[in-house]
């Protein structure tokens, strides 16, 4: 197709335009149908490979545009029939109409196409995604916005690429309790006369509920994001005595425009300011704003790959970067001889060091900080590790703890991560200092969505 023909489509395609027996050829990383017309792509929501379709244009952009179905001509055998459209515009599920089996392939896939396309890689043997037990009410803690939708306090999530609320009530991938709470939660709020957050404004009270609950324990955290520090004790006290569960009931206060979720000041309204779950046979206390895998059961799964690729001896030093509330070092702590963790979140790093002492688990030490800064001085006192973890969020590593983890030394660097681009750039980076890839293996901790989680195990380079 010619430079000028891309443009004359770019130029004249309008929006609302309808196109027919259009071919989905492909799935974006984000689980979207891409049919192209004389080679401009248009991204299609609930589309999948091989289907032939009528669809309306809804967005023109410079290089692609989107679509959506009006109607279906052939459908794939993939295809999963599902009743609840919202699930597909929010993103909450937004792989729910593609078969399990056919989205272990597809996240496969997704690691392969990022370390080609970002580290070079291009026929790297990717493993077979790691399915889930449970491919829904999985979750272990919810995010859920709060806002007037005509006229009317409303729970659900956002239309994607939006801060448009589709109200819900049921959510698919998260715990039952959870969804129960949020809905008694909606009537309390909406009986109290109380305001949910306009963004527009910035007027408004409630902003977001953010609810987490053990897997194991069945021990209730909620969270009431408001803008104002004001709360009825009737809401709390509605709330303990329907659901004996919460164990935990705080506020956060968030003032600030924007989409960021939790502001800096918690304070706890009732019971401790954490909850507790036991995760591969240890117990931990999560605090509200420590990370902890959303999926409990999947991520004993993740943890016992990654001590396995990790190949651990009773003489190992081990480092927990990025270490949260503590899980990687304390469930490898009786394998291994010592454990330094570190973490920016400084409620997450007395969480850790609270788990070290519930677990009995003197050979951990954790502290606050960035890893980049800590492990030189570590070297410097002689700390040596064999092996480094690293289990960072979506944007990946910084360039300077890469340095500093290749100074380390350490035979092998077990890199787990929810994005693959990043990944994939990382595991370039890496090769860069010394280490190579030799086993990716992704695990599907998010049936139903788009995101993978992969376990990566770098090894240090024999030198020439």
């Amino acid at each position: 197709m010619s430079v000028f023909v891309f443009f004359w489509y770019n130029f004249y395609m309008q929006k609302n335009e309808v196109f027919e027996a259009a071919t989905v050829v492909d799935l974006t990383h984000d689980g979207l149908g891409v049919v192209r017309v004389d080679g401009f792509p248009i991204f299609v929501e609930n589309a999948l490979p091989g289907e032939t379709l009528h669809f309306r244009v809804t967005k023109v952009g410079k290089n692609f545009g989107f679509g959506r179905v009006e109607k279906f001509l052939t459908q794939s055998d993939a295809r999963v029939t599902t009743s609840d459209a919202a699930l597909l515009r929010t993103g909450i599920a937004d792989l729910v109409h593609l078969s399990v089996d056919a989205q272990l392939v597809f996240k496969q896939r997704q690691v392969a196409v990022a370390l080609s396309k970002n580290a070079g890689l291009r026929d790297f043997p990717v493993l077979e995604t790691l399915g889930a037990h449970e491919k829904l009410a999985y979750r272990n803690k919810a995010q859920i916005p709060v806002r007037m939708v005509a006229g009317q306090l409303e729970t659900g999530f956002f239309r994607k690429n939006s801060h448009d609320l589709i109200p819900m009530t049921d959510f698919m991938i998260q715990a039952p309790e959870i969804d129960a709470v949020l809905e008694f939660l909606r009537a309390q709020l909406r009986l109290s006369g109380l305001t949910a957050y306009d963004e527009r404004t910035g007027r408004g009270l409630v902003r977001h509920l953010v609810i987490r609950r053990g897997h194991h324990s069945g021990e209730i955290m909620v969270v009431f994001v408001l803008s104002a520090d004001k709360l009825p004790r009737e809401i709390v006290s509605a709330l303990t005595n329907a659901f004996p569960a919460v164990k935990s009931v705080q506020i956060n206060v968030n003032k600030a425009r924007g989409n960021t979720i939790f502001g800096p000041i918690f304070r706890t309204v009732f019971g401790a300011d954490f909850i507790t779950d036991t995760l591969l046979g240890k117990t931990f206390q999560i605090s509200a704003p420590a990370f902890y895998q959303v999926n409990t059961a999947q991520a004993e799964k993740l943890y016992k790959l990654a001590y396995k690729f990790a190949e651990l001896k009773p003489s190992d030093i081990i480092i927990d970067a990025y270490s949260g509330i503590g899980t990687i070092g304390i469930c490898a702590a009786d394998k291994v001889s010592a454990v330094y963790g570190m973490e920016v979140i400084p409620e997450a790093v007395e969480n850790a060091r609270a788990n070290a002492q519930l677990n009995v688990m003197d050979k951990c030490h954790y502290e606050v900080g960035k890893a980049e800064v800590i492990l030189p001085r570590l070297l410097s006192d002689g700390i040596a590790p064999d092996v480094i973890f690293v289990d960072p969020p979506r944007k990946g590593l910084d360039e300077n703890f890469i340095v500093a983890a290749a100074k380390m030394g350490a035979r092998s660097v077990i890199y787990i991560s929810c994005n693959p681009a990043t990944f994939a750039r990382d595991v370039k980076r890496f090769d860069e200092h010394g280490y190579r890839l030799i086993t990716a293996q992704p695990v599907d901790l998010f049936p139903q969505t788009h995101h993978v989680e992969v376990v990566g195990k770098l090894v240090r380079k024999q030198k020439k």
